[in-house]
């Protein structure tokens, strides 16, 4: 983040009270170090559900004295007006992210992306109306993709029971904001890397399977390979979050979060395999049952939140992948 960026963000968020469900996870536990490290008095909700990616190790080494966690799950109508009560700042993080689990335990994928969000905003709504939002939401609502890059205006047409989930919840969102005045704010996101990210399987994003592979001297599998993506670094979408969170301009909007100029998977393997030094990767053939959910290219216009908010992309693909690398090297261990 720039430095008046970083700046405006310390006073914006120094002594306030925040919450951040999935706290726990890649994205929500990089916020959190970000929030604690700005003087914010941070909450943290999440309910370490072993496939969602939550680890108590993503919290080593973060202000303790500003942190506090509650083991709650969003599910659970009868605590979320406790913890949304006297709360300032609310980024709303929790979610199922997988795809392909979304397909198979929809009905999961429901409760956690789209019913547990309405309770949310229905607790904010009747216990702390004046509470800030910041919605996490995904590319994947877009589906396959009629032009490139993907704005904003791009028709939503999900391939796939994640993407409509996530759509609903930040329909409700919007809604609540523009009908209730809970302002809040939804950022869709694209393929975000970094430290804390789930490695042991492809749940989160495959890239973290190809970090975990090269480490342990594995080969990686490149379905495809020629799939054009961008990828972000999870210090600048935390960044977009702290701005989407602090600024008046960004209350009822929603921005795409863009990423690196695109590459292809098989660009991203050979370039993970130089940045580690060794390794090696096998392109194969889309398993049928991924191929019926894959959106094919997809890369995203983010020129809105840079011109409404000055949210800038500061980190290069290699040097994301240089810094993601180097701290599983050390970490690895706790996230197997």
């Amino acid at each position: 983040m720039a430095v008046d960026s970083l700046q405006d963000s310390r006073k914006s968020y120094e002594g306030r009270r925040v919450l951040v469900t999935g706290g726990l996870g890649f994205i929500g536990s990089n916020l959190v170090a970000a929030l604690a490290n700005l003087g914010a008095q941070v909450t943290v909700i999440d309910s370490l559900i072993p496939e969602y990616g939550g680890n108590l190790r993503n919290l080593e080494g973060i202000g303790t004295g500003r942190v506090r966690v509650d083991m709650s799950d969003v599910r659970n109508r009868h605590t979320l007006p406790y913890l949304v009560r006297d709360q300032d700042t609310l980024f709303n993080l929790a979610g199922q992210t997988s795809h392909m689990d979304s397909m198979t335990d929809p009905e999961t994928d429901l409760d956690i992306n789209a019913r547990a969000q309405l309770s949310i905003l229905e607790a904010c709504r009747l216990h702390n109306p004046d509470i800030r939002v910041v919605f996490a939401s995904t590319r994947q609502i877009y589906g396959r993709p009629l032009y490139l890059p993907v704005d904003e205006h791009h028709p939503l047409q999900p391939v796939d029971v994640n993407g409509i989930n996530k759509l609903a919840g930040e329909g409700y969102h919007i809604l609540y904001s523009d009908v209730y005045g809970i302002r809040s704010t939804v950022l869709r996101l694209t393929n975000t890397i970094g430290p804390r990210m789930r490695v042991k399987d492809s749940r989160q994003t495959f890239v973290g399977t190809w970090i975990r592979q090269l480490l342990t001297g594995e080969r990686i599998e490149v379905w495809g390979g020629n799939q054009l993506r961008d990828f972000t670094y999870v210090d600048d979408v935390v960044a977009a979050f702290l701005l989407a969170g602090s600024r008046g301009e960004a209350v009822g909007r929603v921005f795409n979060i863009g990423g690196t100029p695109p590459v292809s998977l098989r660009e991203l393997a050979e370039l993970m395999v130089d940045v580690n030094g060794g390794g090696s990767f096998v392109v194969r053939d889309f398993p049928e049952e991924r191929r019926k959910i894959d959106i094919g290219d997809f890369y995203a216009d983010d020129s809105l939140i840079r011109e409404t908010l000055g949210w800038e992309h500061l980190t290069s693909l290699r040097s994301a992948i240089e810094q993601t690398l180097g701290y599983y090297r050390y970490e690895l261990s706790y996230y197997l």
